[in-house]
C-alpha cells in the first residue's frame, strides 16, 4: 500500500478516538469543550453541540478508514496505523483534559 493510506488510517483512528468524549458527554447532557466554544477548546459547548461534533468526528474517521485504500480489521500495518492514531489521540486528550480539570 501507498504511505498516504497508512497516514489516512492513522488520522481515522485519531478522529474515532476524539468522537468518544464529545458524544458521551453530549448524550449525557453535559457541557464539554469543543473548537466552537469561547475560547476554542477551553470553554464549554452545550450538549447538543457535543453530540453533533462527536458524530462529525465519527463520520470523518469512518470516511478516512473506508474511503482511502483497503482496510482489513485483522492484524496488519493498516490496523496498526489505526491503533496508533487511537493511542496518540487518546493520550493527547487525557493530558489536555487532565490539565484542564486541575485548573
Amino acid at each position: 500500500m501507498e504511505w498516504y493510506i497508512y497516514l489516512a488510517h492513522f488520522f481515522a483512528g485519531a478522529f474515532l478516538a476524539n468522537c468518544v468524549p464529545h458524544f458521551v458527554n453530549g448524550i449525557s447532557g453535559r457541557k464539554f469543550p469543543t473548537p466552537f466554544a469561547s475560547p476554542p477548546g477551553r470553554g464549554n459547548s452545550p450538549a447538543p453541540v457535543n453530540v453533533i461534533w462527536g458524530l462529525a468526528n465519527l463520520l470523518i474517521g469512518y470516511l478516512l478508514l473506508t474511503g482511502i485504500g483497503p482496510f482489513t480489521p485483522r492484524p496488519s500495518l493498516d490496523s496498526l496505523s489505526v491503533g496508533l492514531g487511537i493511542t496518540v489521540m487518546s493520550l493527547i486528550l487525557a493530558l489536555s483534559f487532565g490539565r484542564r480539570q486541575r485548573e
